[in-house]
């Protein structure tokens, strides 16, 4: 296990995972009874934005943890494609209001933040090559089979 294999992007996309996550605690949005949290208009949106900000969290996982370049590469990609779809569901949750929700709180707009930052992390976490971060394999040579 070496944090010294975390990038830019792993770091970025772990700031990410942060803020959505600590978005969902927050006010989201305004009505006349009060503010609803993330927790309490849960829907496929939020679902969505929790999911991206595990699979960030496992990326940062992946790249610590590994030998090889090929985990965090494959969990780079993974992390991208949901940093997408978090993208979406954020920005969808920010104009569709549940319950008759008269105004938007610093939660979405955190929630917001925190998918582009995983999407921009998880994109320059597969940008950022620095194969000197891992040894090189060293596989045992085989003989050559008899002729």
């Amino acid at each position: 296990m070496s944090f010294r294999r975390l990038r830019l992007g792993e770091l970025a996309a772990l700031a990410g995972a942060a803020c959505v996550i600590v978005s969902l605690f927050m006010p989201w949005y305004e009505t006349a009874t009060g503010r609803l949290s993330g927790w309490d208009t849960f829907g496929v949106a939020a679902g969505l934005l929790l999911l991206a900000a595990l699979v960030a969290l496992g990326l940062v996982v992946a790249t610590v943890s590994e030998h090889s370049t090929a985990l965090p590469v494959a969990a780079g990609v993974w992390s991208s494609l949901f940093g997408i779809v978090a993208v979406i569901a954020a920005i969808v949750r920010l104009l569709e209001r549940p319950q008759a929700a008269s105004g938007v709180c610093a939660g979405a707009w955190l929630g917001l933040a925190g998918a582009i930052l995983i999407l921009a992390g998880s994109w320059q976490s597969m940008r950022d090559e620095r194969p000197s971060l891992y040894e090189p394999a060293r596989p045992t040579p085989r003989e050559p089979p008899p002729a």
